[in-house]
């Protein structure tokens, strides 16, 4: 791999809504992992995690005061 440059890395935002999804369960196969990292954009996984955590929280919340309520 010495003198080749990566290309752009194109990756559609349901590929990476998909990628973090499968993070969060914790299963993902290690060839997908792979393909996933070369080509998703690492800031657009950075943020789609962070609003995935913000949901999730979010809706953690909501059911403890709809159930506490």
């Amino acid at each position: 791999m010495a003198g080749v440059e990566p290309g752009p890395r194109k990756g559609s935002f349901w590929r990476t809504a998909k990628a973090v999804a499968w993070a969060f369960l914790g299963v993902r196969q290690n060839r997908a992992w792979g393909d996933d990292m070369r080509s998703l954009n690492p800031l657009h996984i950075v943020v789609v995690a962070l609003v995935a955590v913000v949901v999730f929280v979010g809706s953690l919340v909501a059911l403890v005061h709809w159930v506490a309520g």
